[in-house]
């Protein structure tokens, strides 16, 4: 059978191939005149099949969106890279993964090598708020989005954490704790800093005094927070709760806890963050602040199309909201 061709069908409605191709390029706002109407006609009734290659290549670009995340590994940046996936394919694009753990050269050289594979704009899931990586990008006008981490200037697509943090400690206030510790996490992260936070605007809400040893800052893995916590509760044993920054950190806080011999949630509530998908398959399950990874990757491929086709809103920042789920790791506290 004979392939029908993109001038087949502007022959067919009477327009210019110019014409009939932007009616059909899926990537731009649908248009509603009689022309474009006799053109879609005429696509389906000859049963024209756009080619997305050869579009790409007469246009310069690849269909293709380069994902560069920390580590593969950690729970919460394989979900987001699933999400990036998903609403890429959707899209008629392909998300191609690159990782670099936490080093900037190692990001830096990741970025060239995504670049070299010519992607049509670049997620970042690895900022670090000293990461030169976002400027140089800006320089050199590289069309990227942030996600789940921000720097404060490039395009963002990011959760409310200070609310999240806001919300995870107002849960165990309201549970009647008071002395309460958080685990936020590396502070050279945004996500760390804004779950901090709102850690402390509930408690300046509660009009509640924080030790510097309620807070302890370290990694995001379970070994992370298995160690802070258990440094947290040898210098604090007063203390009643934890707000852990992550899922894998409050993992960390029960085997801490564990190992003391304080049960949760009867001698100790645990709130994590991201309900990453185990936190409901511990033998206790986590309360946690759940993260919609799909509506962040759904904004970071809106702000990211906004740079690469020029259509849509212009590049800014997109923050979806967290939700509290509450699970048996925290309970009232015992008087």
């Amino acid at each position: 059978m004979k392939t029908v061709t993109l001038r087949d069908v502007a022959a067919a409605a009477g327009v210019s191939i110019s014409t009939a191709s932007r009616i059909l390029d899926e990537r731009l706002p649908a248009s509603r005149s009689a022309s474009a109407q006799r053109v879609r006609e005429a696509a389906e009734r000859l049963g024209y099949r756009r080619d997305a290659a050869a579009s790409a290549l007469r246009r310069g670009d690849t269909g293709t969106v380069g994902v560069l995340v920390p580590r593969l590994s950690d729970t919460v940046m394989a979900l987001l890279f699933e999400a990036i996936f998903s609403a890429a394919a959707a899209r008629g694009l392909f998300a191609l993964v690159s990782v670099c753990g936490d080093d900037s050269a190692a990001e830096a050289r990741a970025v060239d090598s995504l670049l070299a594979r010519r992607v049509d704009g670049l997620v970042l899931a690895t900022a670090r708020l000293d990461d030169p990586l976002p400027g140089s990008l800006r320089d050199r006008q590289v069309p990227h989005v942030l996600a789940l981490r921000t720097d404060g200037v490039s395009p963002s697509s990011v959760c409310d954490d200070e609310l999240g943090g806001y919300l995870a400690t107002r849960h165990l206030l309201d549970l009647g704790h008071t002395a309460i510790a958080v685990l936020p996490g590396p502070d050279f992260t945004s996500t760390a800093q804004q779950r901090l936070a709102g850690y402390h605007r509930a408690m300046a809400e509660a009009d509640l005094p924080v030790p510097d040893a309620y807070i302890r800052h370290c990694g995001f893995g379970y070994t992370a927070g298995r160690e802070a916590a258990a440094a947290v509760l040898s210098q604090a044993p007063e203390t009643t709760a934890v707000f852990a920054a992550n899922d894998r950190l409050a993992m960390g806080t029960l085997a801490a806890a564990g190992a003391v011999g304080r049960s949760v949630p009867k001698d100790l509530s645990v709130v994590g963050y991201n309900d990453t998908p185990v936190a409901t398959q511990l033998a206790v399950p986590l309360t946690t602040v759940h993260v919609p990874f799909d509506l962040i990757a759904v904004g970071a491929l809106d702000l990211l199309a906004a740079q690469t086709t020029g259509t849509g809103e212009q590049p800014a920042n997109r923050v979806a909201v967290p939700t509290l789920i509450p699970r048996r790791s925290s309970a009232a506290l015992a008087r």
